[in-house]
């Protein structure tokens, strides 16, 4: 069984890349990263971002595209994400009004099979990343999540799931994975920790979202939070996911970069 290819989201280190984005793809290379999910593309055109990527000795494996961004032109935003050898397109998060229960999700269906179309005909995949938000559930039960893959044929729609918000949700990462077993391409390494008011770390979680409950978390580098990282990867694996997307929303404590490395450095330790 392959390996799945490592790579980091970008958005982690954004302000590094911000301000030096070749600088930043070369120190990510060093860690030991082979690939970088994208967050947009700094205002380059295709090529040029592809260029500076080579540089660096980095694939971009994937991409986070808004909404927003498809819906202003499908066709373009897919060749350009073609050209830059994206394997998978995912829609970073959409409002619960554009989702399955909400007053635009008949609109916004329009633009998801567009693009979904589009992303088969070039052989791109194309997903959708979760948020926590989205297992909020529907009338007839089931999560807003589920209702939305529902809604199309996997080969359509893909789960790129991020198992720190699954966590944060409430749900187990490993069970949920499990659940789009072949229908997982790309699966989001997210680690998490419980804080008290003065943000100190304490006890883990219980079943319960920690956002309704009102309890307070933080991003940890990969390996350092509450996941059960070795059952998260081997679920993912069984599921067929052939990308690990490390990424922190905030570092705590440490720079972005740091984050980043030591992430990499703990998957490196069981294997990956």
């Amino acid at each position: 069984m392959t390996k799945p290819t490592v790579a980091l989201q970008l958005y982690t280190v954004r302000d590094f890349a911000e301000k030096d984005l070749a600088g930043t793809l070369a120190k990510i290379s060093a860690m030991g990263y082979e690939a970088v999910e994208l967050a947009g593309m700094y205002g380059l055109k295709a090529v040029e971002l592809k260029q500076m990527l080579d540089t660096a000795g980095l694939k971009a494996i994937s991409a986070h595209v808004p909404f927003s961004v498809l819906e202003a032109d499908v066709a373009g935003t897919v060749a350009d994400y073609k050209t830059l050898g994206c394997k998978v397109v995912a829609i970073p998060h959409m409002s619960l009004e554009q989702l399955p229960g909400g007053v635009d999700f008949e609109k916004s269906k329009v633009v998801l099979e567009k693009a979904a179309k589009l992303c088969n005909e070039e052989g791109l995949v194309f997903g959708y990343h979760n948020h926590h938000f989205e297992f909020e559930k529907l009338p007839c039960g089931a999560f807003v999540l589920d209702a939305l893959f529902n809604e199309f044929p996997a080969a359509d729609l893909q789960a790129q799931i991020d198992t720190g918000w699954v966590t944060v949700a409430g749900q187990d990462p490993v069970s949920y994975i499990g659940k789009y077993k072949g229908r997982c391409p790309a699966v989001h390494l997210k680690d998490v920790v419980r804080v008290d008011n003065e943000g100190k770390t304490v006890e883990l979680l219980g079943s319960s979202s920690m956002l309704e409950s009102g309890e307070k978390f933080e991003d940890r580098p990969v390996g350092q939070g509450i996941q059960n990282m070795p059952a998260v990867t081997k679920a993912a694996v069984e599921a067929g996911a052939f990308i690990f997307v490390v990424e922190l929303d905030e570092a705590v404590g440490i720079t972005s970069l740091d984050a980043a490395k030591e992430s990499r450095e703990y998957l490196k330790s069981i294997g990956y």
